[in-house]
């Protein structure tokens, strides 16, 4: 009954409000892109930038107004920094879609810009490759005007000092607003025209800094906008709007206009009794918990990330989503969205709030691919860009929770067209292809990244294929990062696939760039011959692996070649 009681509540005191909140109907206003800052299509910075927007989407999801996300590498041009601004009067769920629409929109308006802005009336997002945050930031800016001009002249000479009274008042007020810096003032005009104000500075900004940007906008008040019906300043680091009309919706701190003032009189009645009477200590209550609650996971969240990534932390902070939006991509980890399963656990497709589609691999809490492989494969993998290594997106640490989200690729593994009969077969051009985009890869690990990385599991199940067929190497649980100068490695822990595995690293531990090599090799014989190395049933009886039919088809082909050989 008490949940009926607040919903039905709920209802009536939202009701009142429609008219004040267009949440289906997002208002897009302008946007600014740097014309000679542009990246390459399919480059590191594009890669690094919808990382980065995925991230900014998917922290609006958790009822934040404001948000600042870093990404990209150590290397010079690769890093971007970004950030959202939702209005300060709408609610979570508009300011969850206005971030959604404008993450997908700001890429569509300002193609292979380095430096890009776009504003709606409920949000802003922005990013750039320079570091914007706390600083004040007046360019570039966007004003908009109400062009019916108030005729009565007395009336505009009094409406003019009212609406400077009004604003510098909500200036004021948003300087004190603690971490906020948002706040609406109104005013009557003749006792029946009202004015209504609103001013936004960006969190990060100081008290100086807001009220410095705040009273450049006011200076421009005069040039823009004063004698009208209704304007607005913005600047990358503050807002002002203003209208005869009231724009913004001030529910808790106030109720909107409604047919009547009979009808609004009694419905505001009706709504502040129950609530104090009923409502009040209930939500209360409930909204307490919720906060503790929220606190203590946020929390958790950097506990559990100091635990498990120490200094690294830091740096990976911004790669990390919430179980909610995993869950609610992957239908809550529905079977039909179930696309493969290992000795790690499962793997699901699901579809992120900005529409990327993802690649979600949730290990099992009885997985042989423990907490060591999981970190090794954030901290590799986050730090690789290469256009044949999988992305890695982000991922998700819970004290029961343990997942990775990468991107999606349509074609699955390789293994599945080499060795499953139900399969389409590859073509030989696919095949070479196959084998050109793995060697490229695995040079990169070994040469041409910041890092030299030794894969140690290299197989086709851990090779990927996109929509065109292009493969992907994954899988880098398993990988160890040594110095660029260190020729060889050790370990007393085997790990990797028996079939794949060198013989001095099976045998003594010994890993270097040559264990990938013989990986590789491996691979280019399942890939010509399209078997499989160990266990095979379509080879012969007196061998037990590819590796030694081919061999044997080797030599057999040497004696011919010797008997032949003219003396």
């Amino acid at each position: 009954m008490l949940l009926l009681l607040l919903n039905y509540l709920f209802f009536l005191f939202n009701f009142s409000i429609t008219k004040t909140e267009a949440i289906d109907n997002l208002q897009y206003l302008n946007h600014s892109c740097s014309s000679n800052k542009t990246f390459t299509p399919n480059s590191t910075y594009q890669s690094n930038l919808q990382t980065l927007l995925t991230s900014l989407s998917s922290h609006a999801t958790t009822a934040q107004f404001f948000n600042t996300t870093t990404g990209g590498g150590d290397a010079a041009g690769e890093n971007i920094y970004g950030s959202f601004m939702c209005r300060g009067d709408v609610s979570n769920h508009t300011c969850q879609e206005c971030i959604k629409t404008a993450t997908q929109q700001i890429t569509v308006r300002c193609l292979n810009s380095k430096e890009a802005l776009i504003w709606y009336h409920e949000c802003m997002v922005r990013y750039s490759n320079r570091c914007f945050f706390s600083a004040v930031e007046e360019w570039p800016r966007f004003n908009f005007v109400d062009f019916n001009v108030n005729t009565n002249s007395t009336e505009g000479i009094y409406g003019y000092w009212l609406l400077s009274k009004t604003l510098s008042d909500a200036v004021g007020e948003a300087v004190k607003a603690g971490t906020k810096k948002f706040a609406t003032k109104n005013a009557t005009v003749f006792g029946s025209q009202r004015v209504h104000t609103l001013v936004q500075c960006t969190p990060d900004l100081s008290s100086e800094d807001c009220s410095k940007c705040l009273g450049d906008i006011m200076r421009d008040i005069p040039l823009c906008c004063l004698g009208r019906r209704g304007g607005m300043v913005l600047f990358p680091s503050c807002t002002l709007m203003f209208g005869i009309g009231q724009f913004y919706r001030d529910f808790p701190h106030g109720t909107p206009e409604s047919k009547s003032e009979n009808e609004k009189g009694s419905l505001r009645t009706i709504v502040i009794i129950v609530l104090l009477v009923v409502v009040v200590p209930v939500m209360l209550s409930f909204f307490s918990y919720h906060l503790i609650r929220r606190k203590a996971r946020k929390r958790n969240y950097k506990i559990l990330l100091r635990e498990n990534f120490g200094q690294e932390s830091v740096t990976i902070e911004g790669l990390q989503f919430d179980l909610d939006i995993i869950a609610a991509a992957t239908n809550n980890f529905s079977h039909e969205n179930k696309i493969g399963k290992g000795g790690f656990g499962e793997v699901y497709k699901g579809i992120l709030p900005n529409g990327r589609r993802i690649a979600v691999k949730r290990l099992s809490t009885n997985s042989s691919q423990g907490s060591v492989e999981f970190k090794n494969e954030i901290l590799s993998i986050a730090k690789l860009q290469h256009r044949n290594l999988v992305e890695l997106i982000g991922f998700c640490l819970e004290v029961q929770e343990k997942i990775l989200i990468y991107e999606y690729m349509s074609n699955g593994s390789l293994d599945n067209f080499l060795f499953d009969p139900q399969q389409k077969k590859l073509s030989w051009s696919q095949r070479y292809k196959i084998i050109e985009g793995t060697a490229r890869g695995i040079l990169y690990l070994h040469e041409h990244s910041r890092l030299k990385v030794i894969h140690r599991d290299l197989k086709p199940s851990n090779i990927l294929l996109d929509e065109n067929m292009n493969p992907k190497i994954s899988d880098f649980g398993m990988a160890r990062i040594i110095e660029l100068n260190q020729d060889l490695g050790k370990t007393q822990r085997i790990v990797g696939t028996f079939g794949y595995m060198s013989p001095e690293y099976a045998i003594f531990g010994q890993f270097s760039e040559k264990s990938d090599v013989f990986s590789f090799g491996v691979m280019i014989i399942e890939i010509i011959t399209g078997r499989k190395n160990i266990n095979s049933h379509q080879l012969p009886d007196i061998v037990d692996s590819l590796m030694s039919y081919v061999s044997i088809i080797f030599l057999k082909k040497i004696r011919s070649y010797t008997k032949c050989k003219p003396n």
